[in-house]
């Protein structure tokens, strides 16, 4: 079994169902990514080039998908977050499952794709 694969299934459920159905909602929106285990958390390529990852933060209580371009993203500000500290990285967070909105996550992942 791959890291990613180990790294998800190894998740309490609440995180495990979040992160299955993000990485499922980005390969179905960019096929060509490949998912890879990076700096210890999942970590999606586009074009050979960091493009997001996926963190599932127990303390807090969510599940980070972090965009490596996130600053210059234009579109769904209100919904992307910039921790102190972070000057390139742009995230959604994920509570639970029932509160992924698919149209916003597509829209950031396909606004994303444009800047590679």
């Amino acid at each position: 079994m791959k890291p990613t694969e180990l790294y998800i299934l190894k998740q309490p459920a609440k995180y495990r169902d979040i992160l299955l159905h993000i990485v499922a909602v980005v390969e179905h929106t960019l096929p060509e990514v490949t998912l890879e285990y990076k700096w210890g958390i999942p970590y999606f390529y586009y074009k050979k080039k960091p493009f997001c990852y996926l963190n599932a933060s127990h303390k807090h209580q969510f599940v980070d998908v972090g965009f490596a371009k996130g600053f210059q993203l234009k579109d769904n500000q209100e919904y992307l977050i910039a921790d102190k500290g972070r000057n390139t990285i742009k995230s959604l967070r994920y509570y639970n499952l029932e509160k992924i909105d698919n149209a916003i996550l597509i829209s950031v992942i396909e606004e994303a794709k444009a800047l590679y």
